[in-house]
């Protein structure tokens, strides 16, 4: 009986082992998928000021001379 017991005791921690891995998959799942739509938001808003960047660049062109700066 002794056998049964002690089988019984290892199945019953690794059901509850289990138990935590699966819980803890779900919550990185779920912040993993949140860090997703953050990236996309932030790539979108990037691109965003890109474009803005050229433009402006492409406004002032004539305006700002292509030279180093004194300090260099």
């Amino acid at each position: 009986m002794s056998e049964r017991s002690d089988s019984s005791n290892a199945l019953e921690h690794v059901e509850i082992k289990l138990s935590y891995l699966e819980n803890f998959v779900l919550e990185l799942q779920s912040v993993v998928l949140e860090q997703g739509k953050i990236i996309d938001k932030l790539v979108g808003e990037n691109k965003r000021m890109k474009e803005k960047v050229a433009e402006m660049a492409n406004l002032l062109e004539g305006d700002i001379p292509n030279v180093r700066p004194p300090h260099y």
